[in-house]
């Protein structure tokens, strides 16, 4: 077992947002090349390490020496090799390459490739020492990391996410000597900036973690530390009765913050309990990285926990200063709250004349002026109040205005209902108001009732209609208009409400200034919404069944979920396969039709197989379309199970392009007839292998 290599990069505090992904970048970068080296095996085992300090990786079972390496080049035939006796410019030109003289030429091999022989040169390469390499392999990773800014620092040209300070390459027992960023390799490291016992020196690799911790009072790694944190946290709030109120990305970032964390507990006045929680929470995680308490009730406690990266015997003076600037925090919240509430929302409606949408189309005061118009024609559609869905539309962008949004964007919509409450606006209005940005992300509930829905698919197909028209259409992963999120967000809607997709893109376009959206803006906006369905449905269903249900062009999508279990219990069945088949090679022979096909006459129904296939088909028509009208497409597609045996006669038996042009196209009309019936819930031919 060879030992293991232990690198580490000391640097001053790193961004808490990026540093799990400096971490990882960092570790897999340099394995992944020490691995395609060949100085570790394919079962190696990497440890990454991640703190605000450090960026360290610990390999196990990396080799001193690479192994050695067989080379074989290939050069040109050996017919082209020599002419008049003498080595071409080619056979020359290969040699050179392969660091021969030119009378060396005849000590090359001769390979068979399977079509000519070859010249071929082979050597063995000596590996290289770990020590020879190392240095370029670091200083190559450190590239690679996703680091946006860099920095100077000192008389130095180096050039890092944060200034370095240190740099460790140990192998076992023995110090890796390199050099990266003008800092020489060393045995030592840093710990805490204030537990640490001082400069810690490791003699072997294998001592890093745990030198750190005890010594150093660094848990170098992330996982770790995420997990200690996620334990104290859980085990403060159960001795309150309380859960928290926080996400991932909050224990990250605080986890990227500290190197000791010690879990505390600080309260404010309960009076500050009056503004709406959502202030007070969105203060507390976003300005201080704090971690609110619920009760039972899911309602905001006056406690709430933080993150210390410091241990001391009397942690007061840290739980006073926190309390001293959350109190202050919460003071700015309270007032704006206070301040916010003087005017009613529909006196700061008109501002939004001041605000800037799109320099293409208009003010947000004009989109408001465009949900109105949508929101009230989809109300219609619902069978909703269109003048709750006509006024909740006016007020929707009203908060926007406000200083609560104007401080924490995120509580958009929220604090639009807290105040619509505040005026007395009908209730269903005020909670549109802070439904229609739902679902805000994948997961998120939808908006409850038909205002909420009128007014939400009102603002999420304004924008679609708006930014697509103008041809700000998303690419690849830029999508700073959030389009693709608006088009999952109306197509999860209307998964559960019966109204059509191209409609409401027409009702949308037809709020714009005539001219201002560019003509094909809805079928465009169709095509990109269908590729945005495929990948919502993609988790749950085939891409067959689901290519088969979309393929027919559907624009309601309420049954869509029916109809793709209907696929599902067709394809259980025995004969499905072979009906599958057949309706594909039924839509071949129809496209190669040309013209419009007659219409079916029965007069003209051949004998045997042909009169069969019809007879069937006139026999199911009927209970086919009867399930078809309750959208009973199970039943309908099991039915067509009885067609298997006619359609195999008939395509055994029947020539369907007769030379009798009359006999052609009446049979071309059965088969067109039979693929319209089978293939009504679903295009049968896409599920045939």
């Amino acid at each position: 077992m060879n030992p293991t290599l232990l690198i580490e990069l000391l640097t001053e505090e790193l961004p808490p947002k990026a540093l799990p992904k400096l971490g990882a970048v960092f570790a897999d970068t340099i394995f992944a090349e020490l691995q395609k080296l060949g100085f570790v095996p394919a079962d190696a085992q990497y440890t990454t390490f991640a703190s605000p300090r450090r960026l360290a990786v610990s390999i196990a079972n990396v080799a001193a020496v690479q192994p050695e390496q067989a080379i074989e080049k290939r050069g040109p035939a050996v017919a082209a090799g020599f002419k008049d006796g003498q080595p071409t410019p080619a056979l020359l030109g290969f040699a050179r390459s392969c660091g021969l003289a030119a009378d060396a030429v005849n000590s090359l091999e001769k390979l068979h490739d399977g079509k000519q022989e070859v010249f071929v040169f082979r050597m063995t390469k000596a590996g290289q020492a770990l020590d020879e390499v190392l240095a370029g392999i670091v200083a190559a990773a450190l590239k690679k990391l996703p680091a946006p800014k860099l920095m100077r620092w000192g008389d130095r040209d180096g050039q890092f996410i944060r200034p370095v300070h240190g740099l460790m390459m140990l192998h076992g027992d023995d110090l890796i000597a390199g050099q990266i960023l003008h800092l020489n390799s060393r045995r030592s490291t840093l710990g805490h900036r204030f537990l640490s016992s001082g400069e810690l020196v490791l003699s072997n690799a294998d001592d890093y973690a745990r030198l750190l911790n005890e010594q150093g009072r660094v848990i170098a790694s992330f996982t770790e530390r995420r997990a200690l944190i996620g334990e104290q946290l859980q085990a403060a709030a159960a001795a309150l009765n309380a859960t928290i109120a926080a996400d991932d990305a909050l224990f990250d970032e605080v986890t990227a913050l500290v190197e000791w964390p010690v879990v505390l507990k600080g309260e404010f006045e309960a009076e500050f309990l009056d503004v709406p929680q959502e202030c007070l929470i969105l203060t507390m995680q976003q300005n201080q990285k704090y971690f609110p308490l619920l009760d039972a009730n899911g309602k905001l406690m006056n406690q709430f926990l933080l993150v210390s990266n410091l241990q001391t015997a009397d942690p007061s003076h840290i739980i006073n200063g926190n309390e001293r600037v959350l109190r202050a925090r919460l003071s700015d919240a309270q007032f704006f709250f206070e301040q916010d509430k003087k005017a009613k929302l529909d006196t700061r409606v008109g501002k939004l004349a001041n605000v800037v949408y799109h320099n293409k189309i208009g003010s947000q005061l004009e989109r408001v002026q465009r949900l109105e118009s949508i929101a009230g024609e989809i109300a219609k559609l619902l069978g909703a109040d269109v003048g709750k869905a006509t006024r909740a539309a006016y007020l929707a962008k009203a908060d926007l205005s406000t200083d609560m949004v104007g401080e924490f964007p995120e509580l958009q919509g929220i604090m639009g209902q807290y105040y619509a409450v505040h005026d007395a606006e009908d209730t269903d209005v005020a909670y549109a108001i802070a439904a229609h940005y739902k679902p805000k992300f994948a997961g998120d509930t939808l908006p409850e009732g038909a205002t909420a829905q009128a007014v939400s698919l009102a603002d999420k197909l304004e924008t679609l209609v708006g930014i697509y028209g103008i041809g700000l259409i998303p690419t690849g992963d830029k999508d700073p208009f959030a389009l693709r999120r608006a088009a999952l967000g109306v197509l999860r809607i209307l998964l559960e409400q019966p109204l059509d997709l191209k409609a409401l893109l027409n009702i949308a376009e037809a709020s714009f200034p005539a001219g201002l959206i560019k003509a094909g803006t809805v079928d465009g906006l169709y095509g990109f919404m269908l590729e945005r369905l495929k990948n919502l449905l993609a988790a749950e269903y085939p891409a067959a069944d689901i290519d088969a249900v979309l393929a027919k062009s559907l624009t309601c999508f309420d049954d869509l979920t029916v109809r793709l279990a209907a696929v599902a219990e067709f394809k259980a069945l025995p004969e499905s396969a072979a009906l599958a088949a057949a309706n594909k090679r039924i839509r071949n022979i129809l496209k190669k039709v040309e013209g419009d096909l007659p219409a079916l006459n029965a007069a003209l129904i051949g004998a045997g197989a042909e009169q069969a296939l019809f007879a069937q088909l006139q026999a199911l028509q009927p209970a086919v379309e009867s399930a078809l009208a309750v959208n009973d497409f199970t039943s309908a597609l099991k039915q067509l199970a009885a067609f298997k045996a006619p359609v195999d006669a008939f395509f055994d038996s029947v020539m369907v392009m007769s030379d009798d042009l009359a006999e052609r196209g009446n049979r071309l009309a059965l088969l067109s007839q039979l693929a319209d019936l089978m293939n009504r819930v679903a295009e049968l031919s896409l599920l045939a292998d």
